[in-house]
């Protein structure tokens, strides 16, 4: 078993015996949370490097860490965990997970940090499908990189400083 998580407001707890969960409302999650206020498939709790990770999947209410919302984020032992309005405590032992050393990064995709604006990364704006680029555009684009792309440099003849001076 890699960890127990334990509904705060009492309930059963759900032993965590895999390394991948997809928690919500449907049928057809690993952890079915039966409230209306939980998205059909809400979140996804992720073991990687002995510690778990919980991934927002575009849920309406959000997932939060400690109180604060978060769509991708490392949950240490004994860390208080709310999907939607549920809380639960995420219980487990890094070191028997297989973890070794300092704790990893935070965040399971760490390295896509620029990919949202702080805005979205907070909760507080949509993820907005981004446009597409014209060809038109994509070719403007080429024209410049070209422009911009360094010629290589042909040495002159080396000149006489003197036969250029004129005397009068």
């Amino acid at each position: 078993m890699y960890g127990l998580l334990s509904p705060t407001g009492g309930g059963d707890p759900f032993p965590l015996s895999k390394t991948e969960y997809v928690i919500g409302r449907h049928k057809s999650c690993d952890i079915v949370l039966n409230f209306s206020n939980v998205s059909s498939q809400h979140c996804k709790l992720v073991l990687s490097d002995g510690y778990w990770y919980i991934l927002d999947l575009h849920s309406t209410n959000g997932v939060k860490v400690n109180g604060n919302r978060v769509t991708d984020r490392r949950v240490d032992p004994g860390i208080t965990l709310a999907i939607s309005k549920h809380e639960f405590k995420l219980q487990y032992d890094p070191r028997q997970n297989g973890a070794s050393g300092l704790p990893p990064n935070k965040m399971l995709h760490g390295d896509d940090i620029l990919s949202q604006s702080l805005m979205q990364r907070a909760g507080l704006e949509k993820v907005k499908p981004q446009d597409t680029v014209a060809d038109d555009e994509l070719d403007l684009g080429a024209a410049l990189l070209a422009h911009l792309t360094p010629k290589p440099v042909v040495p002159q003849a080396a000149r006489d400083f003197f036969s250029e001076l004129v005397f009068d």
